[in-house]
């Protein structure tokens, strides 16, 4: 039987070709120069992530807005951090969100046409303007940001929510995303085909996805087969 839902992870997935947020800020960071290694900065950025979430007004900051927030708070954490506050840092990450994000859309519309669709994601309550502003915001028919429904992938809860509102079951699921652990494993554990996005060099861990691709506008191509 065909799938009839898709569920979408958005950071690194949907704004980026299988990258992570960490690692396009780890990117980021050493090319201003910053000298911390990639283990100590994750440490970092796990902190930063943290913090984020505690942002009395992070719930109405958009894309723009938010990574912002998290070079700011980056700044804090990391000795030589300030290299990424110029505005010339935060002006490339965002720009090549959007970059991808324009070549996604297009893509979504089409994947509309034959299944429902829905964007999971581990968010602060700022999915949507999230969304909105990289001109995907009204192409879901179910928008589940983590703190919104209360429970954070690879928590089953956030699917379980999801599946039910899109009138659904984990059969006729495909979860698509860029997360091993919270996307690919999370899904299959409740029966649904998966779809990891990564880049052609990540090495996959402990999971066994339905499909592997490079960038999200391969996955009409996934569905097809």
């Amino acid at each position: 039987m065909g799938a009839n839902a898709l569920l979408i992870d958005f950071g690194g997935t949907l704004d980026a070709d299988g990258e992570p947020w960490v690692d396009r800020f780890f990117r980021l960071y050493q090319q201003a120069g910053g000298v911390v290694d990639r283990n100590q900065f994750r440490l970092a950025f796990a902190k930063s992530d943290d913090q984020l979430a505690a942002l009395p007004d992070v719930a109405s900051l958009d894309y723009t807005g938010t990574v912002a927030a998290q070079c700011e708070l980056l700044a804090r954490v990391l000795p030589d951090g300030r290299c990424l506050e110029s505005p010339d840092a935060r002006a490339r990450f965002v720009s090549d969100a959007v970059e991808v994000a324009v070549r996604n859309r297009s893509v979504l519309i089409g994947l509309s046409e034959t299944h429902r669709l829905a964007v999971v994601s581990n968010y602060q309550g700022n999915l949507q303007p999230c969304l909105d502003e990289l001109g995907l915001g009204d192409l879901f028919d179910v928008v589940s940001d983590s703190d919104v429904v209360g429970a954070r992938k690879p928590d089953r809860r956030i699917f379980d929510v999801t599946i039910a509102a899109l009138e659904s079951s984990a059969a006729n699921c495909w979860m698509i995303g860029d997360s091993p652990p919270n996307d690919i494993a999370a899904a299959a554990m409740l029966g649904m085909r998966t779809c990891w996005i990564a880049p052609a060099g990540r090495s996959a861990v402990d999971i066994a996805p339905t499909a592997r691709v490079a960038r999200f506008d391969q996955v009409p191509l996934v569905l097809a087969a």
